[in-house]
């Protein structure tokens, strides 16, 4: 059984606990895509969520006007206090241009939305992620716990094994024997609390509202491991933690292909090395490359035995083409697009909420 204290504090999952937590003081933000009634539609969340009874859920919603006005009608159904931001409303595209805040759009800028939103209506913010099919009622309470144990950043890791085999391939195989190749170089205190975290990537954290509302963001994919960047800076590793939320399954990507891992490696390897150029760390990119994939070596070795130890199926050869197949997201972060703080922008969320609820009845109006 796993005690192992961490730089930042790690609470584990030693008795399948449902902590007190302040559900009734919090908003859970949770971001949904797609493009049918069906693929917005998470019974297996929402259920829970109304079970656990937050004060406020916020669902910044990406999808056609017509699944965007389904997704209102279906949660209309639960006893929930929710409110959805259509996040493809033209008329909040144009808002957010006034105030000097367009530019590209993704999982990002959504969850951004949200942030503002939900730290707007309640002292705790929770988000996650709405696809893992093994979210239940003790979710949201073991990301809040830790907020009123004087923390104001959690993040939340699990097990990523299914189907007799390990995945969560982007940590495993990019961004962790990336920061071992960091941490091999430099004793630096960002880099140990970056090798502090054990699923970097995870979609589900908490915030206090006050940290919430001094959080840049990135726009798309690289939203969470950026995060940590800011987290570190305006938290400290001191009033951050992160707690075990066990396993974890849900839809996975191809490697290959635009939306795939290889592409998304290479946001969310400019995310991180951001964060290490912000912090003081120079990454050494002329050698970088070839310390990483020395370090995803040593890695799939050690992957190798826990999958044997454990009866699992795991192809090794696989693996290291993987390491090499993201070895694309190293390499100096371009321009600098993220969004500000909520804190250093004059746009209020309630115009954001306002202005995407115009825009849905302009749609709604049109259609009829």
């Amino acid at each position: 059984m796993d005690y192992t204290q961490e730089h930042v504090t790690t609470l584990h999952d030693l008795t399948d606990p449902t902590p007190d937590a302040p559900v009734g003081d919090s908003a859970v933000v949770v971001p949904i895509a797609g493009d049918t009634l069906e693929a917005v539609t998470p019974e297996h969340v929402f259920g829970p969520l109304e079970a656990v009874g937050p004060a406020e859920v916020v669902v910044p919603l990406r999808a056609p006007a017509a699944v965007a006005e389904g997704f209102r009608e279906w949660v209309a159904g639960f006893d929930l206090s929710v409110t959805t931001v259509w996040c493809d409303a033209p008329a909040l595209a144009t808002l957010l241009e006034e105030h000097g805040l367009g530019g590209p759009t993704g999982k990002g800028r959504d969850v951004w939305l949200g942030l503002g939103i939900a730290a707007d209506r309640a002292d705790y913010v929770a988000v996650h992620d709405a696809d893992a099919t093994t979210y239940d009622e003790s979710t949201v309470p073991r990301l809040l716990a830790p907020l009123s144990m004087d923390h104001e950043f959690v993040k939340g890791y699990y097990a990523r094994v299914e189907g007799g085999q390990l995945y969560g391939r982007l940590v495993r195989l990019f961004i962790a024997p990336l920061v071992r190749a960091l941490e091999a170089r430099h004793a630096h205190p960002f880099v140990r609390y970056l090798a502090a975290f054990r699923y970097p990537l995870a979609g589900e954290f908490a915030f206090t509202a006050d940290a919430a509302r001094r959080i840049r963001s990135q726009r798309a994919w690289g939203l969470e491991v950026g995060m940590l960047g800011e987290t570190y800076e305006k938290v400290g590793a001191t009033k951050s933690a992160q707690v075990d939320l066990g396993v974890h399954r849900h839809d996975h990507k191809p490697v290959g292909g635009r939306g795939g891992l290889s592409s998304m490696a290479e946001q969310v390897g400019a995310a991180l090395l951001r964060a290490v150029e912000e912090a003081g760390v120079d990454p050494d990119y002329g050698s970088l490359t070839e310390r990483y994939l020395a370090a995803g070596e040593r890695l799939v070795d050690q992957y190798a035995a826990d999958a044997a130890f454990n009866g699992l199926t795991y192809d090794r050869a696989t693996e290291l083409e993987q390491v090499e197949a993201y070895a694309v997201g190293i390499r100096s972060p371009g321009p600098d697009t993220r969004l500000p703080a909520w804190a250093d922008v004059a746009l209020s969320p309630a115009t954001v909420v306002e202005t995407a609820r115009e825009a849905r009845e302009t749609v709604d109006g049109d259609a009829n």
